[in-house]
C-alpha cells in the first residue's frame, strides 16, 4: 500500500511520510486513483458539514469539530484521519506546538466572530490561512480541510460557501498557483488579505 505512484510528486503538496503512507486503507496503485478515492470521501463529508442541520447544531470554533471534520473527509482513505500529525513537515509549526496553536486560532476566530473584528468572509479566510499555513495539523489533506472548514465558518456567519477559483486545487495548474500566491501574500510583511479574499470568491 505504500507504493502509490506519484503520491509525493505534485508541486506545493506536503510530502506524506512512509509511516503515514502505509496507513492507506484502500489498495490503490496511482496518485490519480488516490485523488478519486479521496474526492468521493470528501463529497460525503461536505454534504454533512454544509447541511443546514449540521451548520445549525455544530460549533466550528471548537477543537473536536475541527478533528471530526477531517475524520469525515478522509475516514475511508486513511487510518490517521482526524488525528494530528506526529512527523515534521516542510510547512507549519512543530509537532509539540500543534495543540496550543490550534487553541489560540480557535479562540481568536471565535473572538473575531463575536466582536465583528473582521467581516465574515475575512474571518473565514484568515482562519483558513493560519490553519493550513501556520499550523498544518494533519499528516495530509490540510488544504482541503482548511478550505471546507472556512466554508463552514462562512455559512455559519450568514455567507455562501466559497468557490475557491471554481477549480480542483489538488493538482498543479494556474488556479493552484493563484491560490498559493494568495496564501503567500498574507504571509508577507504587509499581511495583504485581499488576494485570498478575492480568490476564495472567484
Amino acid at each position: 500500500m505504500s507504493d502509490v505512484v506519484g503520491v509525493n510528486d505534485a508541486p506545493g503538496n506536503t510530502p506524506i511520510d512512509p509511516d503515514e503512507l502505509v496507513q492507506l486503507i484502500p489498495s490503490l496503485a496511482t496518485k490519480q486513483e488516490l485523488d478519486e478515492w479521496e474526492r468521493k470521501n470528501i463529497i460525503d463529508a461536505r454534504t454533512w458539514a454544509l447541511s443546514p442541520r449540521t451548520v445549525g447544531s455544530r460549533d466550528p470554533f471548537v477543537e473536536p469539530y475541527l478533528r471530526e471534520l477531517h475524520r469525515r473527509m478522509f475516514d475511508q482513505t486513511w487510518k490517521w484521519a482526524g488525528k494530528y500529525r506526529k512527523t515534521e513537515k516542510n510547512i507549519g509549526c512543530t509537532v509539540p506546538e500543534i495543540a496550543n496553536r490550534l487553541g489560540a486560532l480557535l479562540g481568536d476566530a471565535r473572538y473575531w466572530a463575536e466582536h465583528d473584528t473582521y467581516p465574515p468572509d475575512e474571518i473565514a479566510v484568515r482562519f483558513h490561512h493560519r490553519l493550513v499555513g501556520t499550523i498544518h495539523p494533519f499528516p495530509n489533506g490540510n488544504g482541503r480541510h482548511a478550505r471546507l472548514h472556512a466554508d463552514v465558518i462562512a455559512v455559519k456567519l450568514g455567507r455562501a460557501e466559497f468557490t475557491w477559483g471554481r477549480n480542483d486545487l489538488v493538482g498543479a495548474g494556474p488556479a493552484r498557483a493563484r491560490y498559493l500566491d494568495a496564501l503567500r501574500a498574507l504571509d508577507a510583511d504587509d499581511r495583504n488579505v485581499k488576494p485570498l479574499l478575492e480568490f476564495a470568491r472567484s
